[in-house]
């Protein structure tokens, strides 16, 4: 697909209002002070993988509503020493499948969590294992619209609710610094890291592709690909429902969330994205911080020629070399 999305140089400038709801900060309180009443970890077993190299667990931990949200904690076999931990958060319609479908950080020398998405895991890859028991609301059978017309009932409210509650369960796991977590996602898991990012303020760093939920507004009226064609298409038919649809929208939005962050940040976007635009990343880019006081380390890595999958491998590698850098920064 062609470039659609506004010029290099206007993207470098780039910093939309996103009519941030006066309460904001006050839902996102009041949501992880009522899921972060208990103890985050339920239970943690050793399963058998088949790599020599790599000790794998299956864990379960308590998420929105205190529900039970699974995971895989990998750790490099034989190490002794406290790790940092990245925590991985999946894309859209994905779970967290099999424990060897991602080495990579575990292969670089991490403890590695990869969260399942609730609800999910029905669309690619090979499945998930959480169960999404409050997505009776009004709404469309898609994650992107579950609960669509109130933030209480959304989907994504409890997403993001899991992955905070993914960073305290893995802080409590052996073996892990808790001082060195970093975040880290693409697409759907690139908007969840973000999320986290503005969620909580000591992270050692996040990482972030191609983010799903950032600049929905000026998403929706781009494009309908992918989870906002999902939203387009359900307000197509739900025609009175645009404006509950909106506000529900502002309560996740990615730009506010980076507004919030005070961690180190690395973005990696493809200009010729048509599932999320790049417009939505260089947004949350712009604007990272900028309600913190602080002024972290970011940048951000633009591929001309490349849509949703962006760097791939090529930006991998960034993430790779960048993260080493910081975290070595961080050792005590």
């Amino acid at each position: 697909m062609p470039a659609f999305d506004l010029p290099l140089t206007e993207l470098e400038r780039h910093r939309p209002d996103i009519g941030e709801p006066a309460d904001f900060d006050a839902f996102w309180t009041s949501t992880l002070t009522e899921a972060g009443q208990a103890d985050p970890v339920v239970s943690v077993r050793p399963v058998e993988t088949g790599l020599r190299l790599t000790q794998t667990w299956d864990v379960t931990f308590r998420g929105f509503a205190g529900d039970p949200v699974r995971a895989w904690f990998s750790r490099p076999a034989g190490a002794e020493e406290l790790l940092p931990v990245v925590v991985e958060f999946a894309g859209y319609g994905r779970g967290r499948g099999l424990p060897h479908e991602r080495l990579t950080w575990v292969n670089a020398g991490y403890a590695h969590l990869l969260m399942d998405n609730r609800g999910q895991g029905d669309q690619y890859g090979c499945g998930g294992d959480t169960a999404d028991p409050h997505a009776a609301a009004p709404g469309g059978p898609g994650p992107a619209v579950r609960g669509l017309l109130t933030a209480e009932d959304y989907h994504y409210r409890r997403l993001i609710t899991d992955a905070v509650r993914a960073v305290a369960a893995v802080r409590g796991l052996p073996g892990v610094d808790p001082e060195r977590t970093v975040a880290v996602g693409n697409s759907q898991g690139g908007g969840v890291a973000l999320a986290v990012a503005g969620l909580v303020p000591d992270l050692a760093a996040v990482l972030v592709t191609a983010p799903l939920l950032c600049g929905i507004r000026r998403a929706l009226d781009l494009t309908d690909a992918g989870p906002y064609g999902e939203i387009a298409a359900y307000l197509s038919v739900h025609r009175g429902a645009e404006h509950a649809a909106r506000r529900t929208l502002s309560y996740v939005e990615g730009v506010s969330f980076a507004r919030r962050a005070q961690a180190p940040a690395h973005f990696g976007v493809g200009l010729r994205d048509a599932i999320c635009p790049p417009s939505g990343a260089y947004a949350a880019f712009n604007r990272y911080a900028e309600l913190t006081g602080t002024d972290p380390h970011r940048e951000i890595h633009a591929y001309p020629f490349n849509g949703h999958e962006g760097g791939d491998a090529v930006q991998v590698r960034r993430q790779l070399t960048w993260v080493r850098s910081v975290l070595d920064g961080r050792r005590g």
